[in-house]
């Protein structure tokens, strides 16, 4: 069965084509580079993984209940659209959320695949190129495995959301090295890693839990490539030039704002579409999930030095400026301990499970 039967609505034949601009830059410096990239690359490669064999992928997925984190998560809960609905209709909701949710990552994990792959093309120093060449094959693993859970375990898709769109677009579409840099390692990698941890620690279904953790071990790696990168570069910038992408980072943080709006859902679901909307962005969980979305992105782009009036202002019309403060480093670690801790704590149930299988086996065969 091909993919176009599993989306929610007609989606276009065929390949959605940015056109590419720019410079594909070589160096024939191959043997000075910055210590701290090479060691990130080191990890990179240190850290490859088979989403095949790491996840356990014979873990259940209810369609009804994907995330297994009760009706009151849902982004119009409460509202009077809600309250209209059966069981089953609410079922149908959550089953449609959540397709369009992974949906919207697999998308994200596209876009940086091709991003990962412009940046190696582009970027003119030999280290970030060697580092880059492991985010692709990162990314490409990420569109395999959120590829698998959705046609697996959801059976629906649904199209990117256009405000994605138009992140990846700009940053694509922009000759200068530096801006799919930011548009993806900064802005749209921020965001999804935020959001990978969110619904990590919010979901009580395994599998869901387990595969959010392996990419954001990944994706903690990738900002920080991005901040390394930048954070040099930056501090080379005119005033004008740096004001120019303060610019492209506060069109970028409204886009991002407003790419987990499920928009799509309600009007497939036939809801009433702007009261379902304006319920949710005025709800008190959704607030506190677009603070914590935006934890990433905005310590990030203070410590690479895109902090002008503009960009402070736009934080705190986002409602989002205390999250300057957060110690990105300390979030990061703990993105990579609990990816590593729950290995662990899989490899031991694994172990056990065998186990009892042996015990049995064994117990039948002297009966």
């Amino acid at each position: 069965m091909s993919t176009y039967d599993l989306y929610s609505m007609p989606v276009p034949a065929g390949t959605w084509d940015v056109p590419a601009t720019g410079a594909a830059r070589f160096s024939w410096e191959y043997d000075d580079g910055r210590q701290r990239l090479l060691d990130l690359y080191q990890r990179g490669k240190d850290k490859q993984w088979d989403a095949t064999k790491r996840i356990d992928w014979d873990q259940p997925v209810n369609k009804a209940s994907v995330m297994e984190s009760g009706e009151e998560t849902a982004p119009i809960y409460g509202s009077r659209q809600w309250e209209k609905l059966s069981q089953a209709e609410r079922d149908e909701l959550n089953h449609h959320t959540s397709a369009w949710l992974f949906s919207q990552f697999l998308h994200g994990e596209q876009g940086a695949l091709t991003v990962a792959s412009r940046i190696i093309e582009s970027v003119p120093d030999m280290d970030s190129k060697f580092y880059a060449a492991t985010q692709a094959m990162d990314e490409a693993r990420h569109v395999e495995l959120f590829n698998r859970f959705l046609r697996d375990k959801i059976g629906l898709y649904y199209p990117m959301n256009n405000h994605l769109g138009k992140l990846l677009g700009d940053a694509l579409s922009d000759s200068r090295w530096d801006m799919p840099y930011l548009g993806m390692q900064v802005l749209i990698e921020g965001l999804a890693l935020a959001a990978f941890g969110v619904h990590r620690d919010m979901t009580r279904n395994s599998l869901v839990k387990q595969l959010l953790a392996y990419v954001m071990q990944d994706e903690a790696r990738h900002v920080a490539f991005g901040r390394l990168a930048l954070r040099d570069y930056y501090k080379q910038l005119t005033s004008a030039e740096r004001a120019d992408r303060e610019e492209f980072v506060v069109e970028g943080c409204y886009l991002m704002r407003n790419r987990f709006i499920a928009r799509e859902v309600y009007e497939t679901l036939g809801l009433d579409v702007e009261e379902c909307v304006e319920f949710s962005e005025q709800s008190e969980v959704q607030q506190i999930f677009r603070k914590l979305l935006f934890s990433r992105i905005v310590p990030c782009v203070k410590d690479i030095g895109l902090w002008g009036p503009k960009v402070q202002h736009a934080y705190v019309d986002l409602g989002v400026i205390d999250a300057a403060d957060s110690d990105l480093d300390a979030l990061m670690r703990d993105d990579e301990e609990i990816a590593e801790r729950m290995e662990r704590e899989h490899a031991e149930e694994f172990a056990d499970r065998k186990e009892e299988v042996d015990d049995a086996i064994a117990t039948g065969a002297g009966a």
